[in-house]
């Protein structure tokens, strides 16, 4: 019997393999993997200077859900359903604008931006305005970044989720910034293909040449990815890894990393490194791109990563930050959906160019968009078969991992 003439329907999972095919194309599968994020994760969306004024709102898709983020009079922000409480129609039709009040469009019924029901016509006189309310989500911000999660019940403590990244990110005043410019990657591929490829360096050599001219190669072998992501590489930069941090913590400067294994809810991870190559920041050229947005006034030569979770990503340099959101929107297609942040009151054309500021991640995603949809083409082919880890794909074995745990405890086989 020829390879191929073996039965390839669902496959048992190996630790340190690739995950077998249905899991990256099965429609089911999907509609599981997403009502499990939606439900137990919470969902970095944007920044809150995207909506700085009293009922500027701006709407989000989460699988077939559209959700409206508002910030209501008294600056609150609110995560609502986009669907109005008579009838269902959607309410908010562009994806973006400021309202006095989200009014549906079908029949008027007016709500409060805070969610509660104004004003409903010709109603009958028992009709309580009380119980039409929005429907809402959760929502939670933390260093003016935006999470939702749509559990229906209680969702996962949010002071527990961030707790860690608290240090992380206190040099950082991102709080204070604002959205420079913002760039959606449609991917055709799966979102677990897409998170992959972000977890692991291995590809980084032979498909970004701009990236890897900027990232010092052996800190890539070490910790292309992030903590964890190498699996005893880049030992000789362990060392030069080690000097460094010792005199950024002197300078009170460098807390400490961590990665979570697959055993975990949110499989986060966190690290401040030296981009290398003599770059200040993570540019094209090593200049700076924009005002400085650390406490410290310094234009530190560092990043901070953070992964809040799978597909919830922010690097932090000391003038601008960069938001991740793979936003799955089928069986085989995900938006690569990111913004770049800057100093608030740093002006556009003055101190900082939008298009410098995403040059070097512009080209280094496209670049992604065109592997991992290579990637998504050869796993759909019925000689795809799962295959082994490098030592530099740790990460994402660990990944592997993590998901199985998750998706076993759906029910699902």
């Amino acid at each position: 019997m020829s390879t191929l003439e073996r039965p390839l329907s669902n496959p048992e999972w190996h630790n340190g393999f690739s995950l077998p095919q249905h899991l990256y194309c099965d429609a089911d599968v999907f509609a599981s993997d997403l009502d499990t994020l939606a439900k137990n994760q919470w969902l970095l969306v944007d920044h809150e200077s995207r909506i700085a004024r009293p009922g500027d709102y701006f709407t989000v898709e989460v699988g077939t859900e559209s959700i409206i983020i508002i910030r209501d009079k008294s600056n609150a922000i609110h995560a609502h359903y986009n669907v109005c409480r008579h009838r269902g129609s959607r309410i908010c039709l562009e994806q973006q604008g400021s309202v006095r009040a989200l009014s549906c469009p079908y029949h008027a019924w007016t709500y409060e931006l805070s969610g509660e029901l104004k004003f409903a016509r010709h109603m009958a006189p028992d009709f309580s305005p009380q119980a039409h309310r929005l429907n809402s989500c959760h929502v939670g911000v933390f260093a003016g970044l935006i999470f939702i999660n749509l559990a229906p019940g209680n969702a996962p403590s949010f002071d527990t989720f961030i707790a860690r990244f608290r240090p992380m990110l206190a040099p950082y005043c991102l709080t204070d910034s604002k959205v420079a410019a913002r760039q959606v990657f449609p991917t055709h591929a799966n979102w677990k293909l897409v998170v992959e490829n972000f977890f692991e360096c291995y590809h980084c050599k032979p498909a970004h040449p701009t990236y890897c001219s900027v990232h010092d190669e052996m800190k890539m072998l070490a910790f292309g990815a992030g903590p964890g992501s190498s699996d005893g590489l880049g030992a000789s930069y362990l060392e030069t890894f080690a000097a460094w941090e010792s005199m950024e913590k002197e300078a009170g400067r460098q807390p400490d990393m961590f990665s979570d294994g697959p055993d975990t809810p949110y499989f986060q991870s966190a690290a401040r490194l030296p981009i290398g190559k003599g770059h200040v920041t993570e540019s094209l050229d090593g200049k700076p791109v924009a005002p400085l947005i650390v406490s410290h006034g310094e234009y530190d030569g560092a990043q901070t990563g953070c992964v809040f979770n799978p597909i919830s990503v922010l690097l932090a340099n000391s003038d601008h930050a960069i938001g991740f959101r793979f936003n799955p929107r089928g069986p085989l297609s995900t938006d690569v959906e990111v913004f770049w942040l800057v100093a608030r009151d740093a002006v556009e054309g003055v101190d900082y160019d939008p298009q410098q500021i995403k040059a070097l991640w512009t080209i280094t995603l496209l670049e992604d968009k065109t592997i991992t949809e290579n990637n998504q083409a050869g796993v759909s082919s019925i000689a795809y078969r799962p295959g082994p880890y490098s030592a530099q794909e740790n990460k994402i074995a660990e990944f592997g991992a993590w998901y199985q745990r998750l998706f076993a405890q759906c029910g699902h086989e």
